[in-house]
């Protein structure tokens, strides 16, 4: 029979250590086999070794132990106070200097954020500062945004407990996503989510002061964006996407089908008549490839293609793409 290994960190204690903690309190010892299964009995100091008998242990007092826990972490505490006032003299002078870095204690307006932990982390102390307003723009990127979303949920709700609102773009190919469903579900507050056949890049503007942005292409590095100009402009692009954007929280509006085409395979014909292809029309509308290759074929039936020269031609000739600039 194999041990499972013991799965906690070195201050904590499980739920089978404290059982057999007990149990030696009770019977004033254990035997080394049974401390197998439970560690971190042992190095915890809640068991020491037997001075008579080396296959046996025998519990310490619980108050002397929790004594000495005590005492450690106020050791510890006073060490992390005697490095901060060593930081502190160290880099004081420092600051004293008549230079350009240190002119300022201000954040500077453009900064480049590395790592999906610390972009992550800029952007929770930002919406842990906010009062009023979220804007989002999340393109779909291949992945199942769930883990994504319920990191957020929790910053998210604080900031409509404090009053704020929240307003989220996506492409129309999350209105059907269970994860996005799901989160605002959960949301208590005011919160609307619209959709669009193409977004821009993925976009956080908090409480207009303060944005981020891609600064390559797999998003491991982001802007961390506070000139005021480029705010501006930010929340004026989010602004003029959202009132073209169809509602999708808390009410849906769907768009209609006219003469048999759907509005994804609408927006489909109006990227296969700008000539490009396949993987890059799924990138602008937020689909895997094969699926936006079955809307392609669904479409080329529908018009009676044979070809791809022929079904650009057609998709002319139907006027399809007419009649949904006339719709909007």
């Amino acid at each position: 029979m194999t041990t499972q290994p013991h799965r906690h960190g070195p201050e904590e204690l499980c739920d089978e250590g404290l059982e057999l903690y007990g149990r030696a309190l009770r019977e004033g010892h254990v035997s080394s086999a049974d401390v197998r299964t439970a560690p971190c009995l042992v190095g915890f100091g809640l068991l020491d070794p037997d001075v008579t008998d080396p296959d046996r242990l025998e519990p310490v007092a619980p108050a002397l132990v929790l004594h000495r826990r005590l005492r450690a972490s106020a050791d510890r505490i006073a060490d992390e106070r005697q490095l901060e006032q060593r930081l502190a003299e160290t880099l004081e002078p420092l600051m004293r200097i008549d230079g350009r870095r240190t002119a300022t204690t201000d954040p500077p307006v453009i900064s480049l954020l590395g790592g999906l932990d610390r972009i992550n982390e800029a952007i929770a102390t930002a919406m842990a500062d906010a009062s009023s307003e979220l804007l989002a723009i999340q393109p779909y990127d291949g992945h199942n945004p769930a883990s994504r979303l319920a990191r957020s949920l929790g910053r998210d709700q604080a900031l409509l407990d404090r009053g704020g609102r929240i307003r989220t773009l996506y492409q129309h190919t999350q209105r059907y996503s269970p994860a996005v469903t799901a989160r605002y579900e959960q949301l208590d507050g005011d919160a609307e989510a619209r959709t669009l056949d193409q977004v821009t890049e993925r976009l956080v503007v908090i409480d207009r002061s303060v944005a981020f942005i891609p600064a390559n292409r797999d998003r491991t590095l982001a802007l961390e964006v506070r000139h005021p100009v480029l705010i501006d402009y930010f929340a004026i692009t989010f602004d003029r996407l959202w009132h073209m954007a169809a509602p999708m929280y808390p009410e849906t509006v769907q768009q209609p089908s006219l003469n048999g085409i759907t509005p994804r395979q609408r927006a489909i014909a109006g990227l296969l008549v700008e000539g490009l292809t396949d993987a890059v029309i799924a990138d602008r509308l937020g689909m895997n490839i094969r699926t936006a290759r079955v809307h392609i074929a669904k479409l080329a039936a529908t018009l009676g293609s044979e070809s791809r020269a022929q079904l650009g031609y057609l998709i002319a000739e139907s006027g399809i793409l007419r009649q949904e600039g006339a719709a909007e």
